[in-house]
């Protein structure tokens, strides 16, 4: 197993730890915690696709793994957000962010089973690195009114992205979903 798929692995490793220290709030420090792990996450998405290419690294798993490790890391976060109290995270938000999660799997399971590898287009990486980026904003929940400003810009931000890279993947992949029974 190299490097890249390594990362990949750890990344989902980090996701569970992530939403502990979300949820557990007794735990001292557990903002500081979760947004350390969260942004650990986040690196080692940037690394393992860094690397994969710069050392041409790409593998199917790599190809599977990494949009659906990011998937998961982002959902946990979005949904750890609805459990806060006076959550900043619109619930229509997270279902819409989640649903086009569920749609884009399904195209990836029908393209797998006909021998086709879909890796993650540019919408998708710019989605999910403002996903990100909104996810770390939320976890520090600035008081500062600024950052309500910020949070529904992001928020949206992410909320457009995501159905714009939702439009786009459909288009360009349109082909997999001929002769499905």
């Amino acid at each position: 197993m190299n490097v890249p798929n390594r990362l990949t692995i750890l990344r989902v490793i980090m996701i569970p730890l992530f939403v502990v220290a979300m949820l557990w709030q007794s735990l001292p420090y557990s903002d500081y915690l979760a947004a350390a792990l969260f942004i650990g996450a986040c690196i080692t998405d940037f690394l393992d696709g860094h690397l994969a290419r710069k050392y041409n690294q790409i593998t199917t798993f790599g190809k599977f793994m990494d949009p659906l490790a990011d998937k998961l890391l982002v959902c946990a976060a979005l949904i750890c957000f609805l459990a806060e109290e006076n959550a900043e995270m619109p619930v229509w938000a997270v279902i819409i962010i989640i649903s086009r999660e569920f749609i884009i799997s399904g195209y990836r399971l029908v393209a797998a089973e006909k021998g086709i590898t879909i890796a993650a287009s540019n919408w998708g990486k710019v989605k999910t690195f403002v996903q990100m980026v909104m996810s770390i904003v939320l976890i520090f929940d600035f008081k500062h009114p600024v950052f309500r400003i910020i949070n529904a810009v992001l928020i949206y931000a992410s909320v457009i992205l995501t159905i714009i890279s939702l439009v786009d993947y459909i288009y360009k992949n349109r082909d997999i979903m001929k002769d499905v029974e």
